[in-house]
């Protein structure tokens, strides 16, 4: 079996590795495809209750492999354009946009670099640790391209409009502390993907009824209107209140015991 992605499963927690580290983890066609197909197998655990994705070797993932290129030929054809059902996304997006759409929560740790693909990869996931000496560009303009990845649906939530294009227009790469003022990263530590392990473990430890539920809300909520957000609000919290796990947090925390969630 191919393990251009490798995913490795303790517990609840599915640890996903970009595995390509003497490419700097460069985006292939292999690549794309197993990204998404990999997000597509583990939306359908529900034993699953978080995924912490990182890339092997020194870097994150350097963006598109420029291999692709050499040949001469079109890599990118009218069906790879096309709705990947029962995902909006395409081929290509579907890299990325996976991540947001996949119902737990998603943690990505960033070594070395995010470029191009790579950073609008990292984008999909709900947070982004990176190391003090990470660097991330939205990059596409290198290659005459634009970010197409799905950055208008994972950035928008970010990063201002301006900053934004003025990121994308010139292709900078940024350094951690630059991109954690930005908001383009949650946090910084020394060893990013330890602490999306930890991170990873303790939203284990709560209702996954309810983290499903809130990861769902705010991925909505922020595009919905007022009236619209309030509903959805309501909506969820029907769902989860008074349902057994959620009982369960109660008792647990009545009782001074740690819970017993079920899947």
């Amino acid at each position: 079996m191919n393990d251009i992605v490798k995913v490795t499963i303790d517990g609840a927690v599915a640890r996903v590795t970009l595995n390509r580290p003497d490419k700097a983890n460069a985006l292939n066609l292999e690549m794309f495809d197993a990204l998404g197909d990999t997000a597509a197998a583990l939306a359908d655990n529900r034993a699953l209750r978080a995924v912490v994705l990182h890339g092997a070797g020194a870097n994150f993932c350097g963006g598109i492999d420029v291999d692709m290129f050499r040949g001469g030929e079109t890599i990118v054809d009218a069906k790879s354009m096309l709705p990947v059902e029962p995902s909006p996304a395409n081929r290509f997006q579907l890299a990325a946009y996976a991540w947001r759409a996949l119902p737990v929560p998603v943690i990505c740790a960033i070594n070395g670099v995010a470029y191009g693909g790579g950073l609008q990869i990292a984008l999909g996931a709900d947070l982004r640790y990176a190391a003090p000496d990470a660097r991330l560009s939205i990059m596409e303009i290198k290659w005459g391209l634009i970010p197409d990845m799905g950055i208008t649906t994972t950035l928008r939530d970010i990063l201002p409009v301006d900053r934004v294009k003025e990121l994308a227009w010139s292709g900078r790469a940024v350094d951690a502390e630059e991109a954690l003022r930005y908001g383009l990263v949650t946090a910084l530590h020394e060893d990013p993907l330890q602490t999306a392990l930890q991170t990873a473990e303790e939203i284990c430890g709560k209702s996954p009824d309810a983290i499903r539920a809130m990861k769902n809300l705010f991925n909505a909520a922020w595009q919905l209107s007022e009236a619209e957000a309030l509903a959805l609000e309501a909506k969820l919290q029907a769902g989860v209140i008074g349902q057994p796990n959620q009982l369960e947090a109660v008792m647990a925390n009545v009782e001074k015991r740690p819970p017993e969630f079920k899947d």
